[in-house]
C-alpha cells in the first residue's frame, strides 16, 4: 500500500486531499466558503436586521428635542330649547325663550415644546448611541462565530472525506489480504485460524468504513446549513498563522482590547451609567412651552364665531411621587454595578479562551509532526512485517495488526492537520480579528453605520431605507 505525502508549514492540510484524488482546477476554496457564509448565513443576516432595528432607538431618543404638533377638529349638530326667567322689577318677571338648531364646528392647532427635562433627553440619546455601538459589537461576535463555524465545517468535511478514502483503501487491502490468506490456506501454508483472523479484520474494516461514511453524511448536512451549498471539489485549507500575534502574551493583550465580547460589555456599562442619569432626571424640574390656536363656529345659537390663541409656559417641580423614582434610581445603580462585574467576567473568560486556543494551536503543530513520523514509521513497519511474513517469521495476525496501525496513523495525521488549521482560526477568533477585512476575503463588507446615518436624523416617514 502506497504511503501518503508528508507536508509541513502553511500547507500542512494538503494531506486532507491526498486520498481524494488530484485537486480539480476549479476547486472550491475555504476563502470562497467563508465569503458565502458571510453573505448568506440567515442567522448573521437576522443579526444585521437586529442592529438596524437598534439604530431606531437614536431618532426615538432625539424626538425629545423636537416639538410636538397636533391638529384637532370637530363638527356636529345640536338642538337647544331653553326657557329662563329673571326678576326685572319687583312687579315684573322677564322671560327669555331660546330654541333652535345649530352646527358647532371648530379646528385648532397645538404646538408643545419641552425646554428642560432634567437632561433626560440628552442622556437617553447618549444611551441609545451606546446601545447602537453595543449591538454592532454583538454583530461582530456573531460574524466571528459564523466564520469560525464555516472554517471548521469546511475542514471537517475535508477530514471526514479523507478518512472515508483511508477506510476504503484499508478495506481493499484487507480484501486482498484475505484472498492471499485463503490461497495460502488452500496450499497448506497457513491454518484456518489465519483465515478467520483475516475475515474478522475485514469485517472490522467495513464497520469503520460505514461509520466514516455516516460521519461524512452528517458533516455534509452541516456544511449545507452553515455555508449554504453542497460541498463539491473542496481545495485544501491552510492555517492563518500569518494574521496572529507572535507570542501568547501579545495575543492575550490584543484579545482584551479587540475581542467584541469585551467591547460589547464596555458599551453595556455606558448604557447602564446613562440609565442612572435618566432615572435621576425624574427628580429635576420640567419646563415646557405650549401654543394653541383655535377657530370655532356656531358653538351656541347666540355665538356665531370665536377665535382663541394662547401661549403658555409651564414649570413642573416634582416633590413626591410615591417613591417609585427613588427605587428606579437604586435599581439602575445596581444594574450598573452588575454590568461592571460582567465586564470583569468577560475579560477573564476571553483571556482563558485565548490561552486555550493558543495551547491547542501549539499542540496541533506538534501533533502534526508526530503524526507524520508515526505514518512514516508505520509504513516501514508494515513493509517489514510483510517481508518477514513471507519468510515465515511473522504470522498473518502480525500483518493485520501492522496494517491497522498504519490506518490509525493516517487517520491521526488527517485529524491532527484538521485540528491544526481549525486551531489557528480559533485563536484569530479569540483575539477579535476573525473578520473579512483581516482575512482579505473578496466580498463587500457589511457596514452598519450606513443605515445608522440614513435614519438618525429622520423627522418623519415610515419607509425604511431599502424601500419597504
Amino acid at each position: 500500500m502506497r504511503g501518503v505525502k508528508v507536508v509541513t508549514g502553511a500547507a500542512a492540510s494538503v494531506l486532507l486531499m491526498a486520498y481524494m484524488g488530484l485537486t480539480p482546477a476549479l476547486a472550491d476554496t475555504i476563502e470562497a466558503a467563508l465569503v458565502r457564509a458571510y453573505q448568506n448565513n440567515p442567522q448573521l443576516n437576522a443579526q444585521r436586521a437586529q442592529v438596524r432595528s437598534t439604530d431606531e432607538n437614536v431618532p426615538q431618543a432625539l424626538s425629545g428635542y423636537r416639538p410636538k404638533v397636533s391638529l384637532t377638529a370637530s363638527a356636529g349638530y345640536q338642538y337647544l330649547d331653553t326657557l329662563s326667567s329673571s326678576g326685572g322689577t319687583p312687579t315684573a318677571i322677564v322671560r327669555t325663550d331660546i330654541h333652535g338648531a345649530n352646527a358647532p364646528r371648530s379646528a385648532g392647532v397645538t404646538v408643545s415644546q419641552t425646554l428642560f427635562n432634567g437632561q433626560v433627553t440628552a442622556n437617553r440619546t447618549r444611551a441609545a448611541e451606546s446601545q447602537v455601538s453595543g449591538s454592532r459589537e454583538a454583530l461582530r461576535v456573531l460574524e466571528q462565530t459564523v466564520l469560525l463555524s464555516a472554517a471548521t465545517i469546511y475542514m471537517d468535511y475535508l477530514r471526514d472525506a479523507a478518512i472515508v478514502e483511508v477506510q476504503k483503501s484499508n478495506v481493499r487491502v484487507l480484501e486482498q489480504t484475505l484472498k492471499q490468506t485463503q490461497d495460502r490456506f488452500n496450499v497448506g501454508e497457513v491454518t484456518r485460524t489465519d483465515v478467520a483472523q483475516s475475515e474478522a479484520q475485514l469485517a472490522a474494516g467495513k464497520t469503520q468504513l460505514l461509520t466514516a461514511e455516516a460521519n461524512l453524511v452528517t458533516t455534509k448536512a452541516n456544511f449545507r446549513r452553515i455555508i449554504g451549498n453542497e460541498p463539491v471539489a473542496l481545495a485544501p485549507g491552510s492555517p492563518v498563522d500569518r494574521f496572529l500575534p507572535g507570542t501568547l502574551p501579545g495575543a492575550v493583550d490584543l484579545s482584551l482590547i479587540e475581542n467584541p465580547n469585551v467591547t460589547a460589555a464596555m458599551f453595556g456599562i455606558d448604557v447602564n451609567f446613562l440609565q442612572v442619569k435618566v432615572a435621576e432626571g425624574a427628580l429635576l424640574p420640567t419646563v415646557s412651552l405650549q401654543a394653541t390656536v383655535q377657530q370655532a363656529y356656531e358653538q351656541s345659537l347666540i355665538l356665531p364665531r370665536t377665535f382663541n390663541a394662547a401661549a403658555t409656559a409651564q414649570v413642573s417641580v416634582p416633590i413626591y411621587q410615591g417613591g417609585a423614582e427613588y427605587s428606579l434610581i437604586r435599581q439602575s445603580k445596581e444594574n450598573l454595578a452588575q454590568q461592571r462585574l460582567v465586564l470583569e467576567q468577560t475579560r477573564d473568560q476571553t483571556r482563558a479562551n485565548t490561552v486555550t486556543a493558543w495551547g491547542q494551536l501549539v499542540a496541533g503543530k506538534a501533533q502534526v509532526a508526530s503524526a507524520q513520523a508515526q505514518v512514516s514509521a508505520s509504513e516501514i513497519a508494515l513493509n517489514g512485517v510483510r517481508e518477514e511474513a513471507k519468510a515465515g517469521q511473522r504470522t498473518t495476525l502480525d500483518v493485520l495488526n501492522a496494517q491497522q496501525a498504519l490506518v490509525n496513523a493516517r487517520v491521526a495525521l488527517v485529524t491532527a492537520q484538521h485540528d491544526r488549521v481549525v486551531a489557528s482560526y480559533a485563536v484569530l477568533n479569540s483575539i477579535g480579528r476573525l473578520s473579512p477585512q483581516v482575512l482579505n476575503l473578496q466580498t463587500t463588507t457589511y457596514d452598519p453605520s450606513v443605515h445608522y446615518h440614513q435614519v438618525r436624523d429622520s423627522w418623519f416617514g415610515v419607509r425604511i431605507p431599502d424601500g419597504r
